[in-house]
C-alpha cells in the first residue's frame, strides 16, 4: 500500500526586501527622467570626472538628486552589511526586518551626524571650502558605488549560491579601495588648500575620517 507523507512547506517571505528594491528602482527611474543630463554624467563617474566638475557648486549637496541618491546609498550599504551578518552562523534568521531597520537607522544617523560635526569643525578651523567640496565629492562617488552595489545585493539576496565568505570579502575590499581612491582624488584636487592648512587637515582626517569608522566597526562586531 502506497503511503503518502506530508511535509510542512516553509516559505521564506521576502516581500519587504522586494518592496525596498522596487522603491530604489523607482527613485532611479525618476532621477533618470527628471535629471536626465545629470544622471547621464553620473553613470559615467567610473570613467569620467566630468560630473564632479559640472556639479561642484556647494548647493548641489542639498539638491533633490543628491538627497534621493543618498537614500539609495544608505540602503545599499545597509543591505550589504545585513547580508554579511546574515551569512554568519550566529545570526538569528527570525529578525531580518528588525536587523535591517537597525542597520539602516544606525548608518543613516551615523552619516548625518558625521556631516553635521564636520560642518562645525570646518567652521572652527576655517576650512569650510575644502570640507564642502570634499563632502560633495564623497557623496557623489559613494552614491555611485551604492548604485553599482544595488544589483549585487539583489543577486546575493535571491541567490544563495553567491553567499560565500570570499565573495563578501572581495566586494568589501573593492568598496574600501574605491573609497580610498576617492580620498586621493579629492586631495589631488585641493592639494594647495591642504598644504596651506596641513595641521588642521591632519586633525580633521584623524578625528572625522578615521576614528568614526573604527568606532562603527567596533560597534558592529561587538553587537
Amino acid at each position: 500500500m502506497l503511503t503518502i507523507q506530508f511535509q510542512e512547506r516553509i516559505i521564506d517571505y521576502k516581500d519587504w526586501a522586494t518592496l525596498l528594491f522596487l522603491l530604489c528602482f523607482v527613485i532611479i527611474i525618476i532621477n533618470k527622467n527628471v535629471f536626465e543630463a545629470r544622471f547621464s554624467e553620473f553613470v559615467k563617474l567610473a570613467i569620467s570626472d566630468k560630473y564632479t566638475k559640472i556639479y561642484k557648486d556647494n548647493s548641489n549637496i542639498r539638491s533633490g538628486f543628491t538627497l534621493s541618491m543618498f537614500f539609495i546609498q544608505v540602503f545599499s550599504y545597509s543591505f550589504f552589511i545585513f547580508l554579511f551578518l546574515k551569512h554568519l552562523p550566529s545570526y538569528n534568521k527570525n529578525n531580518d526586518k528588525i536587523v535591517f531597520l537597525q542597520i539602516f537607522t544606525f548608518l543613516g544617523v551615523f552619516i548625518l551626524s558625521k556631516y553635521l560635526i564636520e560642518k562645525i569643525i570646518a567652521t572652527t578651523f576655517r576650512i569650510e571650502e575644502f570640507t564642502e567640496q570634499f563632502n560633495l565629492l564623497k557623496v557623489s562617488y559613494r552614491s555611485y558605488f551604492s548604485f553599482l552595489l544595488l544589483p549585487i545585493n539583489i543577486i546575493l539576496y535571491y541567490n544563495s549560491n553567491f553567499n560565500t565568505t570570499w565573495f563578501f570579502l572581495l566586494v568589501t575590499a573593492i568598496i574600501v579601495l574605491a573609497n580610498f581612491t576617492t580620498y586621493l582624488v579629492s586631495l589631488k584636487m585641493h592639494q594647495n588648500l591642504v598644504i596651506r592648512k596641513i595641521f588642521y587637515f591632519i586633525l580633521y582626517l584623524c578625528t572625522l575620517e578615521i576614528a568614526p569608522y573604527y568606532f562603527m566597526y567596533y560597534f558592529i562586531t561587538k553587537n
